[in-house]
């Protein structure tokens, strides 16, 4: 296999990857890497998990940085069916971009329209975009695909699957029409050849699955359950060590069982297309680091579910076609490394599971469960959960800048304001900012700014106002206290 610096890679790159411990290539960047540095339409054939988004991202990166980007006109565009794709691949490349000087940018529906057009404003020689709000975005005046060069379709055969076929169609024939196109599918067949034929001219083609097929690093088993066991053994399979995904048809589904899940003691989560994008990076992040063992999740939220690691994919509710069975699968067993699969099956079910089975080209092992079998255990690794409620742990307190929160280096720039009606801190604390002696920034140990301090409740002029013109409490006049410019020789205590 070569290195990355036989590739026609620019060193820079070579080497921050080197550093990033990525050395050598998978296959399907080693195939595709050459071709799209100099400029051929790429057709690369792949499964999800077999290194795809440097195979294109690398090249795009190399050749958009080559110029810079105007306001609203990207250099190049990277189309994704997910929103949570867009943000993987963005931040895959953002590592890279600055390294040759190009900017990456995001459009993503669920996210503020205002960043986006800010952003677009600004100028991204990288555009990284779900179709949907793309097209938003370009019937609002907000961006012009006039000058990208480079096309990136990724994960085609999903974004025609989910019905993006027009959008995307009428999204590449705005781009430069003699700009490149590299287009990266784990089928070619339908829709997808269709796009091929419109918009490729010549392509080199690399059909390349990761270094050991998925199908065969995956295990395929059919569990053969009763309806009154089911959620039981649902529950056992979910207390397990190890990373979870169990897929349902449904949003409903996938909340329900996820407070069963919690109640049965099982660290867990749903995911679906009724959540917010927030709430869906907030409960990918959970998943990726450990926090929830367990994701109950629906088709659609689970096509963008790229997670290292995941060692179990159950299927709680059939698929309804080979090709979500596949996708489903593909969570786990990611860049070669092995996985397993494992159907749930009622018996009126049967006939429909082997033929989905037949269709994905999979061969599975059959077997009758029930609660807290032995052979259960041996398959999947099953367990008795707590059967104490899992409460999950607030999340800790992020900095956040900007007035009235915790700036960087710690304190308060603006304070607490409290309710204006009723005072609170209107100047505040600054803390050690990590520049210069840090500490209460104004006067020895006063620590108020401004007017400042604490203004209490002030029906009749009450709070710090004076004290060297600036501290003192007046308090309620009617009630004696410090008059102006009389002030306590220590700083206030809150």
């Amino acid at each position: 296999m070569p290195a990355f610096d036989t590739l026609g890679l620019p060193q820079d790159i070579v080497g921050e990857m080197a550093k990033n411990g990525v050395t050598t290539p998978f296959p399907i960047q080693a195939a595709t890497i050459p071709d799209a540095l100099e400029g051929r339409d790429v057709l690369g054939c792949g499964r999800t998990g077999s290194g795809k988004t440097l195979a294109f991202g690398l090249p795009v990166l190399v050749r958009a940085a080559e110029r810079r980007a105007a306001a609203h006109r990207p250099r190049a565009l990277i189309l994704v069916p997910t929103r949570e794709l867009a943000h993987q691949v963005r931040d895959a490349l953002r590592t890279y971009a600055r390294i040759v000087g190009a900017r990456v940018g995001d459009v993503v529906g669920g996210s503020s329209y205002t960043r986006q057009i800010n952003e677009l404003r600004r100028g991204v020689e990288v555009l990284v975009a779900t179709p949907g709000r793309l097209s938003d975005l370009i019937d609002q005046g907000a961006c012009d695909l006039g000058d990208v060069e480079v096309s990136v379709l990724d994960e085609a055969d999903q974004m025609c699957d989910m019905g993006f076929m027009p959008q995307v169609s009428e999204l590449l024939d705005q781009v430069h029409p003699e700009g490149q196109t590299l287009l990266f599918s784990a089928t070619l067949d339908g829709d997808v050849d269709k796009l091929v034929r419109k918009y490729m001219n010549e392509p080199r083609t690399h059909s390349v699955d990761p270094p050991v097929s998925q199908v065969t690093a995956m295990e395929h088993h059919l569990l053969k359950v009763l309806p009154r066991d089911k959620n039981k053994i649902v529950t056992q399979i979910a207390a397990r060590d190890g990373r979870t995904i169990l897929f349902v048809r449904s949003k409903y589904r996938a909340d329900t069982i996820s407070e069963q899940l919690a109640q049965a003691g099982v660290p867990c989560a749903s995911l679906h297309g009724g959540k917010t994008q927030s709430v869906r990076t907030r409960t990918l992040a959970k998943f990726r680091e450990g926090r929830i063992q367990a994701l109950v999740a629906t088709d659609v939220a689970a096509r963008g579910i790229h997670v290292d690691g995941i060692d179990m994919v159950v299927n709680v509710d059939l698929p309804t076609g080979h090709k979500d069975y596949l996708h489903r699968g593909g969570r786990t067993a990611r860049a070669g490394a092995s996985g397993l699969v494992v159907s749930l099956v009622a018996p009126n079910q049967r006939r429909m599971a082997r033929r989905l089975l037949s269709d994905a080209g999979v061969e599975a092992k059959q077997h009758l469960v029930n609660p807290g079998d032995e052979l259960l255990s041996e398959v999947t690794g099953a367990k008795e959960p707590s059967w104490e409620p899992w409460i999950e742990p607030p999340e800790p307190v992020r900095e956040r800048r900007g007035r009235g929160g915790p700036r960087r280096g710690g304190g308060y720039r603006g304070g607490y304001r409290g309710d204006r009606s009723g005072g609170g801190y209107r100047g505040g604390y600054r803390g050690d900012r990590s520049r210069g002696e840090g500490g209460e920034r104004r006067g020895e140990g006063g620590g108020h700014r401004g007017e400042g301090g604490q203004r209490g409740d002030r029906p009749r002029g009450g709070g710090y106002r004076g004290g060297d013109n600036r501290g003192g409490y007046r308090g309620d006049r009617r009630g004696g206290g410090p008059r102006r410019g009389e002030r306590y020789d220590s700083a206030p205590q809150h």
